[in-house]
């Protein structure tokens, strides 16, 4: 991802945080009231992502039209859908950015669907590792034995994991 360097920053109004739960909650379904909805940022960024704060973490992200959790929201609030686990031969690919492959994937969640969000976790102790988009259904990914599966978009270390505000 290419360097991130906040543009704008600003608080949402009470309408604009209900059509961001209200995307949210299209990818994530109920879990979205895990996340706190009250004094939430907006930071627009020169990149493809805008980022969404709350307590000066960046919690949610948009990009490409999709809402989705960043790696700090999964930690703070881990969520059961749209997760594909990944064994531990694969941790160290997928943390330095790699697209996921499929003979690494240990377990998929019938959620996942192609050009969807996912969070890619590890197996071991189920720590998030990578936003992605899913490449296929939950079914054909679980039923193919090679090839990528996940196109990543953010990891541990990327420009959204550094930043601070």
């Amino acid at each position: 991802m290419a360097r991130i360097t906040p543009k704008k920053r600003h608080t949402l109004r009470k309408s604009q945080a209900e059509d961001l739960k209200n995307r949210l909650r299209a990818e994530i379904g109920d879990s979205t009231s895990l996340f706190p909805w009250e004094g939430i940022e907006i930071v627009e960024t020169d990149g493809e992502v805008t980022l969404f704060l709350v307590g000066k973490k960046p919690l949610v992200m948009e990009t490409k039209g999709i809402v989705f959790p960043t790696l700090r929201g999964l930690l703070e609030h881990p969520f059961p859908e749209r997760k594909i686990v990944v064994d531990s031969g694969a941790v160290p690919f997928v943390a330095k950015g790699a697209d996921v492959m499929r003979p690494g994937i240990t377990s998929i969640s019938p959620d996942v669907r192609a050009g969807r969000p996912v969070q890619v976790v590890e197996e071991k102790y189920g720590k998030p590792l990578a936003v992605g988009i899913a490449l296929l259904d939950a079914a054909p990914m679980q039923e193919r034995e090679t090839g990528k599966v996940v196109k990543t978009i953010h990891f541990v270390g990327d420009e959204i994991w550094a930043l601070e505000f």
